[in-house]
């Protein structure tokens, strides 16, 4: 009896979330008893230790998910199953930036020891052609030298996995954030009948759903945790990669309707100006580019009254509403330059009125 697709999909998924639901609770007592806790410090808005290394769920629970799924499928497809280089230098590249995430959760590394190993793992994808070829009309730029669409590529992994790793202040933001965007990137691998792409979003989406619930909803049985950088930086990670593989793949399907470019584009718009907004800032101060702070838009929501969850639900709804928006721009004739145009005026408009009322807060306290 042949089986659904979708219930791979629904396997993957749900395997990925029991396989980090089980391990969390193991890894909370294994953080109680070496004393491995997040503490709290003036930048962040926690006030109470808690343990740190949550995001350690993710890619073995996702490897498990995706291994079985993908398994399964090709035994009952009797198709063979290769291994692209794509996939072995993801791997490869996705070790490296878990291990350095998990020395840090433990050691504390400084941010340039980090950048470092950002970038080797970053550069490691071009290398078997995982390449940005064509920016398919953004700026009137369409076909890309191999040498600048080397150093593109390099450069947008490691803003999308800076980025991610920076938005995880508050609880659920970051694990929120990937649910949307690996739920968008499942039904677009799908509708592109790519299957190793889409089981291993729907792998990684079920490890990081059980994690939101430990992370938003864990102080209610004392089982809360945060995910750490080595939960951030693979999650980072892994959606750079699917967002370029999407992008790719495409590319070369006549059944893709609009601007190949847009979507994933549009999945990473809110941590992306975030981070870009905040570097500029920094570097108009004359403040350390890697010096922490409280400028990021969680910061800004919570000081101008905002719960915790009211600015998870905020920040996420920019997300969605970034993302259909595009889609509805597009819909009516606009080109990509200027649909980036509108995003940034719109992004920085928002941004704007809420430092004027942070200030208006800070001016009558």
């Amino acid at each position: 009896m042949r089986i659904d697709f979708t219930t791979y999909i629904s396997s993957a998924f749900v395997i990925g979330l029991v396989a980090s639901a089980i391990t969390i609770p193991l890894i909370i007592s294994f953080c109680q008893k070496y004393g491995y806790y997040d503490q709290p410090n003036i930048r962040k808005v926690h006030h109470t230790a808690v343990p740190r290394l949550g995001g350690l769920v993710f890619l073995p629970s996702m490897a498990i998910a995706f291994a079985t799924t993908m398994l399964a499928y090709h035994d009952q497809t009797e198709t063979p199953l290769r291994l692209h280089l794509s996939s072995a230098v993801m791997v490869l590249g996705a070790a490296c930036i878990y291990t350095i995430g998990l020395v840090d959760d433990i050691k504390n590394l400084s941010a340039m020891v980090k950048f470092v190993f950002m970038l080797i793992a970053s550069s490691l994808m071009p290398l078997c052609h995982l390449l940005i070829t064509d920016l398919h009309g953004l700026f009137g730029i369409h076909e890309l030298p191999i040498w600048l669409a080397y150093g593109i590529t390099v450069l947008t992994i490691m803003t999308i996995v800076n980025a991610v790793n920076l938005i995880d202040g508050i609880d659920g933001l970051a694990s929120g954030y990937a649910i949307i965007v690996l739920a968008i990137l499942i039904n677009r691998f799908l509708d592109l009948r790519a299957p190793t792409f889409t089981l291993l979003g729907a792998s990684l989406a079920g490890s990081v759903l059980a994690f939101f619930l430990f992370n938003v909803f864990g102080h209610i049985g004392r089982r809360k945790i945060f995910m750490g950088d080595a939960g951030s930086l693979i999650l980072g990670y892994v959606m750079a990669y699917l967002g370029i593989k999407y992008l790719i793949l495409s590319e070369g399907d006549i059944y893709v309707h609009g601007n190949p470019l847009l979507v994933p584009y549009s999945l990473f718009i809110v941590p992306v100006f975030d981070l870009v907004r905040v570097a500029l800032t920094r570097i108009i101060a004359g403040q350390p580019m890697f010096q922490a702070d409280k400028r990021h838009i969680h910061h800004i929501l919570i000081d101008i009254g905002l719960t915790m969850h009211q600015t998870l639900a905020t920040i996420l709804m920019m997300v969605i509403v970034f993302i259909i928006a595009n889609l509805v721009l597009q819909e009516c004739g606009l080109g990509i330059t200027a649909i980036f145009f509108i995003d940034v005026a719109a992004f920085a408009l928002f941004i704007i009125t809420l430092s004027i009322i942070r200030r208006s807060k800070t001016a009558h306290a």
